[in-house]
């Protein structure tokens, strides 16, 4: 019955009905990960225009485990 009054929120459930059902049968996300991945994109905006893959890399390194 929700398909008629809820299609596109019924869809969405359906399709990552697995992924869903994984936290509450693991309680984990994936919340760090992409924490980690945004503080990189920010880091590497920030830096635009170093000069050598190596100072890049030492910089996320920096800043990523202070």
């Amino acid at each position: 019955h929700a398909r008629m009054f809820f299609p596109s929120i019924a869809d969405t459930l359906e399709k990552h009905l697995p992924e869903i059902a994984n936290y509450f049968l693991n309680r984990t996300t994936s919340g760090v990960t992409e924490g980690i991945n945004t503080r990189i994109k920010l880091i590497l905006r920030q830096s635009y225009g170093f000069a050598s893959f190596k100072s890049m890399r030492e910089k996320l390194l920096a800043c990523l485990f202070k």
